[in-house]
């Protein structure tokens, strides 16, 4: 009989939540077209559960297309100081749903750049949190993925990391660091949901036949869930929803154990149906062999 098993820790975190939670609230009390900086989350599936409400993301080169007083909201991943001075400047009703964590990075930053220190950012160049951070420093943090690439850097750093970054990636550019700098300020700033969520991925995926990694594939967080699960389970996929979901991983009788885990930015209904799909054929194959 195949079994099921989703992760500990798994789905929605603390900063994702609360801005899907706060993006809803400004819809019933304003009841006009609301924006969102980017996309609220990196989940499709919400993005587009939100357009339907009226809720709409919006890049920042369009921004002069807004009207004084429209809603605007800054996701979890927060924005750079000059971003949130640009929507200051177009007089937009600000909602700022940037992540307390998120938040918390900015304002070291910020700090010790002004008190004179390099700032190092460990984590995805490319991600917005990360370009987020870097804003706070005038754009001159070097955004690090590994201790080998550290090249020459100041003699003052102050090291901060994205806060869905691998614990050992941070371990790995921090003893780099350590090796060539005189004066250093670390700040392990990986949420502590990443941390869990991430050690219960890792230890389902050593004891399963299969793994399946729910979240959107532009999601920082979920793909670094599905490297750790690759890593000890090679029947390890990641899709977004159901649909992405192989018929190997319904139908293989040697997958007698079957694990689930999910990003921050995937909901829990979402989860809900996958677990379902898969229930479901494991119904449907029993009931093949009594007949």
């Amino acid at each position: 009989m195949k079994k099921v098993t989703l992760a500990d820790s798994a789905g929605f975190c603390f900063g994702v939540k609360r801005a899907v939670e706060t993006a809803l609230k400004m819809k019933e009390k304003y009841k006009n077209e609301i924006y969102t900086l980017g996309p609220l989350i990196h989940n499709n599936d919400v993005v587009d559960f939100l357009k339907k409400k009226s809720i709409f993301p919006i890049e920042l080169d369009n921004i002069d297309s807004l009207s004084e007083n429209d809603t605007i909201i800054i996701r979890s991943h927060g924005v750079s100081e000059d971003a949130l001075n640009i929507l200051k400047k177009n007089k937009l009703n600000i909602i700022d749903a940037t992540c307390p964590y998120v938040e918390n990075i900015h304002k070291k930053v910020k700090k010790y750049y002004d008190l004179g220190y390099s700032i190092i950012i460990v984590g995805d160049e490319n991600h917005p949190e990360v370009i987020g951070i870097n804003g706070w420093c005038n754009d001159s943090g070097r955004i690090l993925k590994c201790g080998a690439s550290l090249g020459n850097i100041s003699q003052k750093v102050c090291v901060v990391s994205q806060t869905t970054e691998r614990q050992a990636t941070w371990e790995d550019v921090l003893t780099a660091v350590i090796k060539v700098s005189k004066e250093i300020v670390a700040f392990n700033t990986i949420c502590s949901a990443t941390e869990v969520r991430q050690e219960s991925a890792e230890e389902l995926s050593k004891r399963v036949d299969a793994m399946v990694v729910i979240g959107g594939f532009n999601s920082s967080n979920t793909t670094k869930l599905y490297e750790i699960c690759k890593k000890n389970c090679e029947n390890t996929v990641h899709v977004e929803n159901l649909l992405g979901i192989p018929e190997k991983f319904l139908k293989d009788k040697n997958f007698k154990s079957i694990g689930v885990t999910a990003g921050a930015s995937t909901p829990d209904w979402i989860i809900e149906e996958a677990i379902k799909k898969l229930n479901s054929s494991i119904c449907l194959n029993e009931n093949e062999q009594l007949k």
